[in-house]
């Protein structure tokens, strides 16, 4: 599949040629086959990450979850070297663009935590994505999938409809800014930031934080007058009564990781998986006949074509080993899931697209989602999103196809990510 740009954050791509960098343009264009690769030529790799950082590429099924799950690794620089740190995520937002005085509201999240904050962020917001929480949204859910499918021949154009634009984009930005509070006037607006938060491109994303910073600061201050049921209402209830337990910016900060973490991860997911099907029309064909088979479609669509490649860099707070490879104290290590999830060492045929993978009833066989104390805190509510939004789909539409060549489909050059600028159908 093709890419519609290239990103322009390239600069020390080559200056190492034996040792991988992430931003390498074939690691963004095609991923699977060059993260396969590396998986081959060793379960550890050395490379780089964008800002030139040595990283250690783990690449296999087993030690991926074991770096995942494995407390001597942290997420916080700092976390392992005892000391405040020169960190690749600093010196990413310096080539972004970002200004100095609002880093923090990159830095101070859940993702980039560790214990305890981690855990006292997590439990902040963690009874909202509960399985009993998330169940009991979905009627909701099926009410605004509904309603986007009616509309959708309504957008069509010669024929044909972008299901990204009109259907896998806002089904998760409405459920996410409906469970936070965010006014239906406001959700565009959101859409863009998300977009441009992940374009990795620095004019777009310096000009459009400010902003973002700035408008959940003015919907605080708003709510604060007015409480709801809703989850920010929640937080302000927190900091206000207790600001130990929250700080100012870790406030603004949940809002950002939830709304933008809260959709775009869905939206893509719902993309790829669509894609998927309509490229393997046995599997298509196997859901259409047996719709009983969407959760376990799902966990396999997660795995196959996943959106998210690469988690969070974890760092060694102690002297180990990854698979026999020595990693030192302070060692920055890059989980790589795309390779996980096509790791011959675990699955039988990696490549093939089997919706009934996944044993029915058994846990996660996959890593899409991540693992460990970092597991995606909104995997429950994606995964009950991608169920409901592809089986109502392809039941609303039986005669689905794509309206180009599978080869013609345009993905958005970000690193790390899977992601369809656009995805073309006929209804």
């Amino acid at each position: 599949m093709s890419t519609s740009s290239t990103t322009a954050l390239t600069t020390h791509v080559g200056k190492h040629p034996d040792e991988p960098n992430v931003m390498d343009p074939r690691f963004i264009s095609d991923p699977f086959a060059s993260y396969a690769e590396l998986r081959e030529r060793g379960p550890v790799v050395r490379g780089r990450f964008m800002d030139d950082t040595p990283i250690w590429f783990v690449t296999r099924f087993e030690d991926v979850r074991q770096v995942l799950r494995d407390p001597r690794f942290a997420n916080d620089p700092a976390t392992a070297t005892g000391a405040a740190a020169d960190s690749p995520a600093i010196r990413t937002m310096e080539m972004l663009g970002i200004p100095e005085h609002l880093r923090g509201h990159l830095l101070e999240n859940l993702l980039n935590k560790d214990a305890p904050d981690h855990t006292r962020l997590r439990r902040l917001v963690s009874r909202a994505f509960t399985a009993r929480r998330v169940l009991a949204l979905r009627p909701r859910v099926e009410e605004l999938t509904d309603g986007l499918l009616d509309r959708l021949p309504g957008h069509a154009r010669d024929g044909v409809v972008d299901l990204i634009e009109h259907f896998a984009y806002p089904l998760p930005i409405t459920v996410i800014c409906e469970l936070i509070g965010i006014p239906e006037e406001d959700r565009p607006q959101w859409r863009k930031w998300g977009a441009d938060l992940f374009s990795q491109e620095p004019g777009r994303l310096g000009a459009s934080f400010p902003a973002m910073i700035d408008h959940i600061k003015e919907q605080i201050r708003r709510r604060r007058r007015a409480l709801t049921e809703d989850l920010l209402s929640e937080l302000i209830r927190v900091h206000d009564d207790d600001g130990g337990r929250l700080s100012d910016t870790e406030l603004v900060t949940m809002v950002i990781v939830l709304v933008v973490a809260g959709h775009e991860t869905t939206a893509h997911l719902i993309g790829n998986g669509t894609a998927a099907l309509l490229t393997h029309p046995d599997q298509l064909r196997l859901l259409q006949e047996d719709p009983s088979l969407l959760p376990r479609a799902v966990h396999e669509l997660m795995r196959w074509c996943g959106p998210v490649h690469l988690t969070q860099i974890r760092y060694a707070t102690e002297d180990l080993e990854i698979a026999g490879v020595p990693v030192r104290k302070g060692d920055a290590v890059q989980p790589v899931l795309v390779a996980a999830n096509h790791d011959p060492r675990h699955y039988t045929d990696p490549a093939r697209l089997d919706l009934t993978r996944q044993p029915e009833g058994q846990a996660e066989n996959h890593v899409g989602f991540g693992h460990g104390m970092h597991y995606c805190l909104g995997a429950t509510l994606a995964r009950q999103e991608g169920e409901v939004a592809i089986g109502k789909l392809l039941a609303r539409y039986p005669d689905l196809s794509l309206a180009v060549e599978p080869e013609q489909l345009e993905r958005d050059p970000v690193f790390g990510s899977w992601r369809l600028t656009r995805l073309p159908l006929r209804l």
